[in-house]
């Protein structure tokens, strides 16, 4: 499995015309520099609004107000900041689904408004790099409203390019395992969409190398990347990071519920799922959330919520499909989600999220990240579904 390879979304609005108005901006001809997307991602700035003291029930209206409450105050405090880096997909896929979950359509059209600011396209400076391409999966979900094949056009353009690679010796094109959350979802509904298997078959062909080259198959765990091999925490185990191995669990919860039912593929995902979630409710922590880092929880001070906010997301999304039984996992999802709401504060701020990295690392309370408030909306409105049941 260890192979030596080199590793190298404005205030709160209710209609389109006004959240438009609040978004529009030119769009970045290029993308920016790490300095200026790592500011515009989020921050760590205190807060002194208290907690928001979010009630853990599990009902549709407490659920509801637990996703407005911080889906509102992200958008204002995302206001002429969105962008196309991978940062803020997760907050678009966020987004989205705080409008499917709650009615409420202002979300919605934030993200809406920035497709079209972008003319629904990827940012394509870094060949077939999977970050580029992880917006495309809002732009193939906003394309199911409405068919117009402008919405779609780069982003397909781009998969065709995908399809006709062909690896090299010396390194995966996913070569870091956040990858299998920004490129393959996209590349399934791609598949959906059009009808060619072949968009499933290159994202498969991709998968397979980054699974066998990353995944540790005792541990059901994922190394970030290759330069991770060999490398320890202070308690002498190996280094496997939440976020990391958030973005898989969220990826390949991402991959069944887009890959059609009877596609062959679907036994292998379904395994690979069923086993990563299996090991990561077993590190669990007390307070329902998972260290930054999985295998040395006592080494960082405070819980790390986006990672958290995947693994809940892929298990809530799991059980309310049947791919996971409610009896286990709803006792592990239901701690989860409580935990998360004690890093709300009142004004709508989600804290204890890792800022951008690429391994286990202290943070503070306050810090706040997009992509980290994606993966908790993303939740909510599975929270909803499973309410229901």
């Amino acid at each position: 499995m260890l192979h030596n390879r080199l590793s190298l979304i404005a205030a709160a609005t209710c209609c389109l015309a006004f959240t438009t108005a609040t978004f529009a901006q030119k769009a970045p001809e290029k993308p920016m520099s790490g300095k200026d997307i790592t500011a515009d991602a989020g921050n760590s700035d205190p807060d002194t609004s208290g907690p928001a003291n979010l009630s853990p029930a599990i009902n549709k209206k407490a659920i509801d107000k637990a996703i407005r409450t911080v889906a509102d105050w992200q958008l204002i405090n995302a206001k002429g900041k969105f962008n196309q880096d991978w940062t803020y997909a997760p907050l678009y896929l966020g987004l989205l689904a705080a409008s499917d979950a709650t009615g409420d359509k202002k979300y919605h059209d934030a993200v809406l408004a920035d497709a079209q600011r972008y003319e629904w396209k990827l940012w394509n400076s870094r060949p077939l790099h999977a970050d580029d391409e992880a917006i495309g999966q809002s732009y193939e979900k906003l394309y199911l409203e409405k068919k117009d094949p402008a919405r779609i056009a780069d982003t397909r353009a781009t998969f065709d390019r995908l399809v006709d690679y062909r690896d090299g010796l010396d390194k995966d094109l996913w070569w870091w395992c956040d990858a299998l959350f920004m490129a393959p979802t996209g590349l399934v509904k791609m598949s959906v969409i059009t009808g060619d298997h072949k968009y499933i078959d290159a994202m498969d062909r991709e998968w397979s190398l980054t699974q066998k080259h990353l995944y540790d198959p005792k541990q059901k765990l994922f190394y970030r990347d290759a330069t991770y091999f060999g490398k320890h925490e202070a308690n002498g185990e190996n280094i496997y990071w939440t976020r990391g191995n958030g973005w898989v669990l969220a990826g390949t919860a991402n991959v069944l519920k887009t890959l059609p039912k009877n596609d062959p593929l679907r036994p292998k995902y379904e395994a690979l799922f069923k086993d990563m979630a299996a090991r990561i409710a077993q590190l669990q922590q007390p307070d329902g959330l998972w260290k930054p880092s999985l295998l040395d929880p006592t080494h960082y001070p405070l819980p790390e919520v986006s990672g958290s906010a995947f693994f809940a997301y892929g298990l809530v999304w799991g059980v309310n499909n049947g791919i996971l039984d409610r009896k286990t996992y709803g006792p592990v999802i239901e701690k989860a989600w409580a935990g998360m709401l004690q890093h709300v504060y009142a004004d709508g701020r989600l804290g204890c999220i890792q800022p951008i990295g690429a391994a286990p690392g202290a943070f503070t309370e306050t810090s706040s990240y997009v992509y980290g408030v994606g993966a908790f909306l993303m939740t909510g409105e599975e929270m909803k579904h499973y309410a229901s049941h």
